[in-house]
């Protein structure tokens, strides 16, 4: 209602910080007011800067609002819906009957705050046979992954908000959040003389100049540092052998490694003075309590799964892990990362069909995406359905991805608006913005009181589009996946209530072969229109309720859901439906970390051979780029105060460095001869790029950086298509990639620049 406060949340960040809302105007079409909602169980009215431009996101431009096929000459003309499904199934499933449809890829299903999708769609992708998947998190966090998986079956937060020392790793929380009221949290961090928050970046972040230590690292040395790190912890018998003898297996063999470390040598390399590695290694030595974090900065970097590993060691070692203010396994209503207790006992990770690349927690290496289309072989992928993502502009080298994109025999694309990669598809198929439908994230990391949302429409979607659960269930129908004649039953059931629909579906629906695969479809179409209004699309969550009360028992009991049988599932369903601003589902104990570690003793698995390898490696390896011709490092993505993901595809958000300035440090600006404002050619072994020069002292000697999120066109008000600043990915290559999970190397692109007369 115009003029009203609506319950919402940020859709720009893993964190979705609970929003208010008010709506009004043209056509009540607009929001007017943001503010942070203090009833939100994480983030409790806390909210960044950035909220406030979305508004450029629910009216963007280049909008679509009919489903598009592409014709002959490239252009697309509008179809009507029962067109657009009946060719798009007919499409994918000849592609399906010929070739298989494990040649039928997907990818996306996520964004920030658009999980639900990626649920139905499951869905689509077993009525296809579809088996192979990729997403953003593929380009991240899957070395992260299988390392969690190898020690303890399991991923790990931390708790930031109690700990003694606070590590972050190539993270910059007060520009990129990841953890709740991260500005505040930072802030109380650094005024409490008791504690010690340490940064490990090669630049001078925002983050940094808060820290106790900032371990100015060289870029692309984070092995080295953290290799020392871990040298100086076990050399000075700074661990916990009593905690390690209880709770770990394989210690012994890393530590003899890390005994071996050259501490001084490996300080030199990484640019860190040994004295301040030894001060920081003996303060996490003699902490009560560590939470550590690391990110993008070593996760999109050389050695990535290695820095993951290393990072790890250093709570596994000093016994910071089920305690407060350490590391944490949350409940979860959908763990993110699949399943990893296979890993935990050494089970070996399925590999992608044309290259080879390991499959981590369910997805393709991105970086291995392009080659799996255009490699001559009987497997490569012929068709691909994309949805909430935008590959063409995301992965690494988007020249050759384009040219993957293009070879395609279909490409479907499931989204809001014309991206990069719809503007090569065969068929859009537009969808409600987030804020036009029921919406939720499984970014669900908080202990011991984690919290689910599901957040309400607060727009009415235009004519023409559908919600990704429509989408998926038309496509399965037509599919022939089921008929109405199977779902009759169900139908009749919904009507009288869940008490009615639970034996048919818990017992009939997934004990059926047929239709079981087809579960979150099915769940719309009956159990979706008895919803209250607007929540039809959260009806698959009635499923995921059931699943957490399975797992979770006693972490649903303590936060209010107890009762026999299905009872507190259906009182958590409930509460979920009935809660605008989100609700706490779990409330955890620390022993429910241990029985959340899924290794097959229940101990850490500190061994991982493959990592003990290439850590040896290290004293023989090369730092620097290893290029002459291209003597810079760039890191290509970097989040700033004014970028965000790429859904704000109109630049007129950014009040600041609207085009994206390339930041570079005094002493190379002067050698240069350049200064703030100027523009320079950026050049890398696979692009070339004009951008405009921002000296910044946060930057060290032949580092330099491009920020994240530009490089975006969109249809301007005069109808004309423009590109906003630089398209990182122009600039990377797919073959610069971590050798274990397929991560690229963003944050470390061989690069010269040049100064432009």
């Amino acid at each position: 209602m115009p003029g009203s406060w609506e319950k919402t949340a940020c859709i720009l960040c893993e964190c979705n910080c609970g929003l208010e809302v008010q709506i009004g105007g043209e056509g009540d079409r607009h929001f007017t007011r943001i503010r942070g909602d203090k009833a939100h169980p994480a983030s409790k009215g806390y909210a960044c800067e950035k909220p406030h431009r979305l508004d450029y996101y629910q009216n963007g431009p280049d909008r679509i609002t009919s489903p598009l096929r592409r014709k002959d000459d490239g252009t697309f003309e509008e179809i009507d819906w029962d067109t657009a499904i009946r060719e798009v199934a007919g499409r994918l499933a000849a592609v399906r009957d010929e070739h298989g449809g494990e040649t039928i890829f997907y990818y996306g299903g996520g964004g920030q705050g658009n999980h639900l999708p990626g649920a139905y769609a499951t869905a689509t992708r077993r009525a296809l046979g579809s088996r192979y998947r990729s997403s953003a998190l593929a380009q991240e966090k899957t070395g992260e992954f299988w390392v969690g998986g190898r020690l303890m079956g399991s991923m790990t937060r931390a708790d930031f908000e109690h700990c003694e020392v606070g590590l972050f790793i190539g993270k910059n929380p007060w520009q990129s959040h990841g953890l709740p009221r991260a500005r505040v949290t930072l802030k109380e961090m650094a005024k409490d003389p008791k504690r010690t928050m340490v940064v490990i970046d090669p630049r001078r972040t925002e983050t940094a100049e808060m820290a106790d230590i900032h371990l100015q690292v060289k870029p692309g040395t984070d092995a080295w540092l953290l290799s020392a790190l871990g040298g100086v912890l076990v050399q000075e018998e700074l661990i916990d052998r009593a905690w390690i003898e209880e709770h770990v297996d394989g210690a012994e063999d890393v530590m003899a490694a890390l005994r071996e470390i050259t501490v001084a040598q490996y300080c030199e390399i990484s640019g860190v003075s040994e004295e301040l590695v030894r001060e920081t290694a003996r303060r996490i030595g003699g902490a009560e309590s560590v939470a550590i974090f690391e990110d993008l900065g070593i996760q999109m970097n050389r050695y990535s799964t290695l820095n993951s590993y290393l990072n790890k060691l250093l709570w596994v070692l000093t016994g910071n892990f089920a305690k407060r203010g350490a590391q944490y396994i949350p409940a979860h209503i959908v763990p993110i990362t699949g399943k990893l207790d296979k890993l935990a006992a050494g089970a070996e990770p399925k590999r992608s069909p044309v290259a080879g690349e390991r499959i981590i927690a369910g997805l393709t290496p991105c970086n291995s995406i392009a080659d799996e289309i255009l490699t001559d072989h009987p497997k490569r992928y012929r068709a691909m359905i994309v949805e909430s993502g935008n590959p063409a502009h995301s992965v690494a080298d988007s020249q050759r991805m384009r040219e993957a994109l293009s070879s395609l025999d279909t490409l479907v694309v499931i989204d809001i608006a014309m991206t990069e990669t719809a503007r090569l598809a065969d068929y859009i198929l537009p969808t409600a913005t987030q804020y036009e439908k029921a919406e939720a994230t499984f970014f669900n990391f908080e202990f011991p009181a984690n919290y689910f949302h599901v957040r309400r429409p607060v727009f009415g979607a235009p004519e023409g589009v559908l919600p990704e659960a429509e989408i998926h269930a038309r496509l399965c129908e037509a599919l022939g996946a089921y008929t109405h004649e199977d779902l009759a039953p169900l139908h009749a059931a919904a009507k009288q209530g869940r008490a009615a629909l639970l034996p048919l579906f818990f017992g009939n629906v997934l004990s059926n072969p047929k239709l079981s695969p087809m579960a979150p479809v099915i769940l719309y179409r009956t159990l979706g229109p008895h919803l209250p209004a607007g929540l039809q699309s959260a009806a698959v969550v009635w499923g995921l309720a059931h699943q957490a009360a399975r797992e979770n028992p006693g972490s649903l009991r303590r936060a209010g859901f107890d009762g026999d049988g299905f009872e507190p599932a259906e009182k958590l369903f409930d509460a979920i439906l009935d809660s605008p601003s989100g609700v706490v589902f779990a409330v955890d104990e620390q022993d429910e970390n241990w029985a959340r570690v899924k290794s097959p003793n229940g101990k850490i698995q500190a061994l991982i051979p493959e990592l003990l390898e290439e850590l040896a490696s290290l004293g023989n390896a090369s730092t620097g780029t290893g290029d002459s011709a291209f003597p810079f490092v760039l890191s290509a993505g970097e989040r700033r105060s004014f970028t965000a993901n790429t859904i704000l595809r109109n630049p007129e958000w950014r009040k600041k460095d609207r085009d994206g300035s390339v930041r570079i440090n005094p002493d190379d600006a002067s050698q240069l001869g350049v200064g703030s404002g100027d523009r320079v050619r950026l050049t890398t072994k696979r692009g070339s790029v004009e951008v405009q020069v921002e000296v910044s002292a946060m930057m060290q000697a032949g580092h330099v950086s491009l920020p994240n999120g530009l490089g975006l066109d969109h249809t301007t008000q005069g109808g004309t298509r423009i590109q906003t600043g630089v398209a990182p990915n122009e600039l990377t290559s797919t073959e610069d990639r971590d050798w274990l999970a397929g991560t690229p190397w963003h944050k470390h692109v061989a690069a010269r620049i040049e100064a432009l007369a």
